[in-house]
């Protein structure tokens, strides 16, 4: 294959990129060793990539990060078919098939579409879907992934049980479990807990804190992500303004430096 005679703009071309890659004959020995438990921390990380240029606001970085996430589709798709699974087709047409199916009010027959939009109704289609396939799990949860962010996880288990009634009915009362939570763990600080039980306790504070995000329709991957990117923009002032005093941060203590915090989040909230 000869990269210059391909349209580098059309699927087909990534697809015999990645054939050529995986070619025993001459392909790549790194992409030759992988298989699908080796290339999915990958395929996460490029979706994190992806939000990342999104929240940045970058769209010249959004499109590579696309493009480096949609190889990874390209990637499993390969490997699926050397095993003669399914090919990158297969996955087309049924993301295809199941974005039909899930929207009858725009794909569907008049009476459908006229009928809009119900609230819930993709839920309902994805009970449905799942109800037709060959049951393999015994619990609600089962199937709620197990790499998934340990918050994002979180919010879904607790969702599927929210379906079925076990849920807090009101917001008020998920904050007094938060603060039963923290004093167990103050307890368990004070006493001088071994690792494992500080690690149980802080595990059910951050779950009671997603559950909490839930709650409030807050997205708790996104609003630690913003709060990181606030920490990293804070701190960025501080080494600044020791940088211009021809210092560094291991040059003051942690008195300076929290004065020059509560500055730098003066200056933020400044009209």
């Amino acid at each position: 294959m000869a990269a210059d005679t391909l349209d580098l703009s059309r699927i087909d071309a990534l697809l015999a990129i990645m054939a050529r890659l995986r070619d025993p004959d001459g392909g790549c020995p790194w992409d030759l060793e992988q298989d699908f438990s080796t290339i999915a921390p990958y395929t996460i990380e490029e979706a994190y990539e992806v939000a990342d240029a999104i929240e940045q606001g970058d769209m010249a970085e959004l499109r590579d990060e696309l493009g480096d996430l949609l190889f990874q589709v390209a990637f499993h798709a390969r490997m699926a078919e050397e095993q003669d699974a399914f090919a990158f087709g297969d996955v087309v047409q049924a993301i295809c098939e199941k974005m039909i199916r899930r929207h009858p009010h725009v794909f569907g027959d008049e009476e459908q579409r006229e009928a809009g939009a119900v609230k819930g109704r993709w839920e309902e289609i994805k009970a449905q879907e799942k109800a037709a396939k060959p049951k393999k799990t015994e619990s609600i949860l089962d199937d709620v992934p197990l790499s998934l962010p340990g918050l994002t996880r979180a919010v879904k288990l607790q969702n599927r049980a929210a379906r079925v009634g076990f849920d807090w009915p009101d917001t008020s009362l998920v904050i007094d479990k938060l603060n039963e939570e923290m004093l167990e763990l103050s307890a368990e600080v004070a006493k001088g807990g071994d690792a494992d039980r500080l690690e149980d306790e802080m595990g059910d504070l951050l779950f009671v804190y997603a559950n909490l995000a839930r709650h409030l329709k807050v997205d708790p991957e996104k609003a630690l992500r913003r709060a990181n990117a606030k920490f990293r923009r804070r701190f960025g002032r501080i080494e600044e303004k020791l940088a211009a005093q021809g210092r560094t941060p291991e040059d003051s203590n942690l008195e300076e430096m929290d004065a020059l915090w509560d500055e730098a989040k003066a200056e933020e909230r400044k009209p």
